[in-house]
């Protein structure tokens, strides 16, 4: 458990069928709801394979989420390399937030890529985003592109 601000949290792996509708709840709050980008592209075929990571106060209420593509799902956002991973969908909850959920998911999804033997983790950053993903260690590379009409840079992060 981590505590912050006096909330006792975990981040953990997904197990299981309730563990990934936790994370879809998050999801929906953030992206579809928040930020209006449309449910079918909010979730897709990699969430099947994807790993999902979870972030639980104490009491059971889910605060943030966010997945790792590994293998041949991470090619297409890695340049092919195998031995990249990607990280995306990270959502914290709205009551969640400034308490370092974020940053203890991203630390739980460089854990599960470590896991799994990959060497570095790229991700594709609302440009919002920029300063907290520098801070954990990554640098942006490549132009800006719109992704669900979002500003977005690629980022990467040797393990």
């Amino acid at each position: 458990m981590t505590a912050a601000h006096g909330t006792a949290y975990a981040v953990r792996e997904v197990l299981g069928d309730e563990d990934r509708e936790a994370c879809f709840a998050v999801r929906r709050e953030v992206f579809v709801e928040e930020q209006g980008v449309p449910a079918d592209i909010e979730y897709d075929a990699y969430d099947a394979t994807a790993v999902h990571v979870l972030a639980v106060r104490a009491d059971g209420l889910p605060l943030g989420t966010g997945r790792l593509l590994h293998g041949a799902d991470a090619a297409g956002r890695t340049g092919g390399d195998a031995s990249v991973g990607s990280l995306g969908r990270l959502a914290v909850a709205g009551a969640a937030r400034g308490l370092g959920v974020g940053a203890a998911l991203v630390r739980g999804i460089e854990d599960a890529a470590r896991e799994r033997g990959l060497t570095a983790v790229d991700l594709h950053a609302q440009t919002h985003a920029l300063g907290f993903y520098e801070r954990l260690g990554y640098e942006a590379y490549g132009p800006e592109f719109p992704d669900a009409g979002i500003p977005h840079r690629a980022m990467r992060k040797t393990l």
